[in-house]
C-alpha cells in the first residue's frame, strides 16, 4: 500500500490516528442492473485495473486491513462507488458501513452511465435517495466530533456549494471546537491548478472555485461545469475566514498533493484507492 503518513497539528491532550481513503471506483453490476450496466462495469473495471484483473478490488482489502489492524477510523471523501448500481452500493454497505467511517460523497456515487449526461442538482436527485440509503450519515453535510475535532463532511460533487451549506457550517463554527473539513472536490490554488496544468498537462484543473483566468484555458465543457457560483465563492470566503478550520481533506484528482490555502489552511488531497493510494494521519 502507497501509504502517506501525515501530521496535523491541531493542539490536542492526546494525539489519534485516522486513515484517510478516497476514490476506489469499485465496478459492480449484476442482472438487477441490467445489460447495460453489466458492459459498463466490465470496461470501467478493466481500466482501473490497469490490465491486472482485480487488481482495485485487491488494493481495497488492503487498505481495509490495514484500517483494521490498525483500528483506524476511516475518513473516505468519495467515489467508492464508480457509478450507480446494486453490487457497488451494496459493497460500500458491507464494507464502509461495516466500520468505523465517516464520509463525504463523490460525484460517482450518483453517476448513473459514466459521462451519458450533464451532472447537475437535477441529475443527482435521480439516485439521490438510493445512494443516500446506503451511506451511515448524511451525504450532503454531517458533522461528527472524534477526540475533540469536528469533522465536517459536504457535499461539493459538482465543484459548487450552497447556501444551505454556509450556513450549517457557520452552526458548526459555533460550537467552537477546531474543523477538520471534508469534501470530494479539492478547493482552487493557484499552485494546485498551475500543478495540474502546467506540470502534468491536464486541460483543466478539476477544483472548486477557479477564477476566471483559470477557467480561460479549460476546454467549453469544462469551463461551464466548473464556473463557480456565487454562493460557492461565498463559502470559499467563510472557510478562509476561520482558524477553528484547521485542515481539508479531499480527493478527487487521483494523485496526492498537499498545500495551503492563501488563508494558511492545509488542504490534503489524497490519490485513487484504486491506485492502492492512502494518507495515516496524525492529529496533534
Amino acid at each position: 500500500m502507497d501509504c502517506l503518513h501525515t501530521t496535523i497539528s491541531i493542539g490536542l491532550a492526546a494525539p489519534f490516528r485516522a486513515l484517510h481513503l478516497s476514490d476506489s471506483h469499485i465496478c459492480r453490476a449484476d442482472a438487477r442492473d441490467g445489460a447495460r450496466k453489466m458492459s459498463l462495469a466490465q470496461h470501467r473495471q478493466a481500466e482501473f485495473d490497469a490490465g491486472v484483473p482485480g487488481r482495485s478490488e485487491r488494493f481495497l482489502r488492503a487498505q481495509l486491513a490495514y484500517a483494521d489492524e490498525n483500528h483506524l477510523p476511516i475518513l473516505y471523501t468519495g467515489d467508492f462507488c464508480d457509478f450507480v448500481s446494486h453490487p457497488n452500493l451494496e459493497y460500500m454497505r458491507d464494507t464502509l458501513g461495516a466500520r468505523d467511517c465517516f464520509m463525504a460523497a463523490g460525484n460517482h456515487e450518483y453517476s448513473l452511465y459514466v459521462g451519458e449526461a450533464f451532472e447537475d442538482e437535477a441529475y443527482k436527485m435521480q439516485s439521490f435517495a438510493l445512494v443516500q440509503s446506503f451511506c451511515g450519515n448524511d451525504l450532503r453535510f454531517a458533522s461528527r466530533v472524534m477526540h475533540g475535532v469536528n469533522f465536517v463532511a459536504l457535499d461539493n460533487v459538482y465543484y459548487d456549494f450552497t447556501a444551505r451549506q454556509l450556513e450549517q457550517l457557520k452552526a458548526e463554527v459555533a460550537r467552537g471546537l477546531p474543523i477538520v473539513l471534508m469534501m470530494h472536490t479539492p478547493l482552487y490554488t493557484q499552485a494546485l491548478c498551475a500543478h495540474a496544468m502546467e506540470e502534468l498537462h491536464q486541460p483543466c484543473a478539476y477544483l472548486v472555485g477557479a477564477p476566471e483566468e483559470c477557467l480561460a484555458a479549460y476546454p467549453p465543457d469544462r469551463r461551464v461545469q466548473q464556473q463557480p457560483t456565487r454562493d460557492t465563492l461565498a463559502m470559499i470566503d467563510y472557510i478562509q475566514s476561520q482558524p477553528q478550520i484547521r485542515a481539508i481533506l479531499a480527493g478527487h484528482l487521483h494523485y496526492n498533493y498537499e498545500g495551503p490555502l492563501p488563508c494558511g489552511t492545509m488542504q490534503y488531497v489524497t490519490g485513487g484507492g484504486f491506485q492502492n493510494c492512502a494518507r495515516e494521519i496524525t492529529f496533534v
